[in-house]
């Protein structure tokens, strides 16, 4: 399969050659040097050939779309080579998440394709890209922020489509796909983001025990469950849990099991998260330990189970995708403390109870939670930060031992 790097890195050879990609299309070099995409089919049981174009005039991303429009064409029957290639807005919006694969987590990824496939392919997938306007994409935007009644959620969540409509028809623009930019102006027209609030949370060791218990009890899948008591031992951002897989895992049955969470996925500066020395460690508590165990069982005696190592820890319905972003809060909200508390509030109970409990503390609480050091003023360490690495795992592993045993009880 091709890859950028391959396609740019290709050279000249005394006969020509190609360089297959997949489904039929390849990069055709020739003895001068020239690179073309091309793209082989059968018509009327004849082998025929599409010259798509020349790179880098087309990347390969667009050169890929391009072929996906030309077996849509002859699925219908119609032969590419006199027809031009439509370019819809989805076969747009897929190259440009291809292309963007690289830099983003999976989980992000998955995020992102997932509003789009919500939201906008419904309603303009299937259209060419200069037949969509300014208020066709207004109209999505406001179903979006409608239907919450205006909530901060709701409004956060279109802007983002928003941007990710306009990053599509940016690189539809680029390569010629389109003319404009629809969705550029639309960001005029949105609905003003309410001011921030916290986030609902218990504050006593109580409510918190109360609150697990009820989630317990409530008619969900296994996976959600499992989750949100990992989710609370071990007080990390909702996105850390989702996105968490086996191979992050280290020492779950030895003495000192601790959660490596790669800077990948953490809420870092992007140069930050190409660096493996910011990678966030969890000291897994003995209870958090159980609910591993738990989630591991349905794996430890089937045939695959050598390759569960890059499974998801908590997997959505089809096993293969993250549980939902809004699955755990939906779980909380059908328990007597709706409205109260919600997934990133575990943070706000964890901080609150256990700086209560050790005052002396806090600089090794803020690390269990990944935040960066402050001086005591409250200013940043950034210095600091670049330069002390310790981990201080002992002292957060007593934090989260002790947090899990008041917990849990």
């Amino acid at each position: 399969m091709l890859t950028n790097a391959a396609v740019k890195a290709a050279r000249a050879r005394a006969s020509a050659y190609k360089i297959n990609d997949e489904r039929g299309l390849h990069l055709f070099i020739a003895p001068t040097g020239r690179k073309s995409f091309r793209w082989r089919f059968r018509l009327a049981g004849q082998e025929q050939l599409l010259t798509i174009g020349q790179w880098p005039d087309i990347s390969l991303d667009a050169a890929r779309a391009r072929a996906e429009a030309a077996r849509e064409q002859l699925g219908r029957g119609v032969d590419p080579r006199t027809a031009p290639a439509v370019i819809t807005f989805e076969r747009a919006a897929r190259a440009w998440h291809a292309q963007q694969l690289a830099g983003w987590t999976a989980v992000h990824a998955a995020d992102v394709l997932a509003s789009l496939e919500r939201y906008v392919f419904p309603a303009i997938g299937t259209d060419e890209l200069d037949a969509i306007d300014a208020p066709a994409v207004l109209r999505i935007i406001r179903a979006i922020e409608k239907p919450k009644g205006l909530k901060r959620g709701a409004i956060q969540t279109a802007r983002r489509v928003r941007q990710r409509i306009s990053d599509v028809f940016a690189l539809a623009v680029s390569e010629g796909w389109a003319l404009a930019d629809p969705a550029a102006i639309v960001g005029r027209a949105l609905a003003r983001v309410p001011a921030a609030r916290h986030h609902p949370a218990l504050t006593t060791v109580e409510e918190a025990r109360a609150l697990l218990t009820a989630a317990e009890l409530v008619d969900a899948g296994a996976a959600v469950k499992l989750a949100s008591r990992f989710l609370a031992l071990t007080a990390v951002r909702l996105a850390a849990v989702r996105g968490a897989r086996w191979c992050e895992i280290e020492e779950l049955d030895g003495d000192a099991p601790v959660w490596r969470i790669p800077a990948t996925r953490m809420k870092l500066a992007a140069t930050k998260k190409l660096d493996a020395a910011n990678d966030h460690l969890v000291p897994l508590a003995p209870a958090a330990v159980v609910v591993l165990r738990a989630a591991r069982a349905p794996y430890m005696h089937r045939e695959d189970a050598k390759l569960h190592g890059d499974r998801l820890i908590f997997p959505g319905r089809d096993g293969r995708s993250p549980i939902g972003e809004g699955t755990i809060n939906a779980l909380y909200g059908r328990t007597r403390f709706a409205g109260r508390h919600v997934v990133h509030g575990w943070r706000a109970t964890f901080s609150t109870v256990m700086n209560e409990r050790r005052p002396g503390d806090r600089g090794v609480i803020d690390q269990a939670l990944g935040h960066v050091l402050k001086h005591e003023d409250g200013t940043t360490a950034k210095v600091e930060g670049a330069y002390n690495r310790a981990q201080h795992l002992a002292p957060r592993r007593r934090i989260f031992e002790e947090w899990a045993e008041i917990l849990i009880n």
